[in-house]
């Protein structure tokens, strides 16, 4: 009796974000994960059921990755308004091609309703964590929607800025705190 093969998903998910890196979300097919991952067809599917749960994984990894990093520059036992500056600290460090990975993912996901759902409960969790009473909860909020809005800007290309002026913009929503 053979033994039962398992599937690595951290694998088949480095994969599918190398699929995007090089060719873009659109190039993102199961057919083309199994194919980069040297598994079947049929064991993406096993994984992670449908495309839009493939995508649903890769972004909640890179969730969970963001949220540790904004641990990291929180600092040790932060209040709101610490977490609140990690964050900042943390969008303002995402690179070009790594915005526009997320921001494709994204796009993708919230089309479904499902998965939608679990977006909004992530920013829910960060928004909803700073008090509406505390004024400088509030300015916190502010930043945090101010850093998601250029996050969005630049990675759908609406507006294009050099580095320096990118690092300009959190440098001033940093001096808002």
């Amino acid at each position: 009796m053979g033994r039962r093969r398992t599937i690595d998903r951290d694998r088949v998910l480095d994969a599918a974000e190398g699929i995007v890196c090089r060719h873009g979300p659109v190039a993102l097919t199961i057919d083309a994960v199994a194919k980069a991952a040297g598994i079947t067809k049929g064991g993406v599917q096993y994984c992670f059921g449908t495309k839009d749960d493939l995508i649903a994984a890769i972004v909640e990894r890179w969730a969970m990755a963001f949220d540790a990093e904004v641990a990291r520059n929180a600092g040790s036992d932060p209040d709101h308004l610490q977490r609140a500056r990690g964050y900042v600290v943390t969008c303002s460090r995402l690179d070009e091609t790594t915005q526009a990975k997320m921001v494709g993912m994204l796009v993708t996901l919230l089309r479904s309703p499902k998965h939608r759902g679990r977006v909004q409960e992530w920013y829910a969790r960060w928004i909803g964590k700073l008090d509406p009473e505390s004024e400088a909860e509030r300015r916190a909020r502010a930043v945090l929607f101010a850093a998601e809005g250029a996050f969005f800007l630049r990675s759908l290309g609406l507006v294009e800025m050099s580095q320096a002026e990118w690092d300009g913009v959190f440098d001033d929503l940093m001096d808002l705190f």
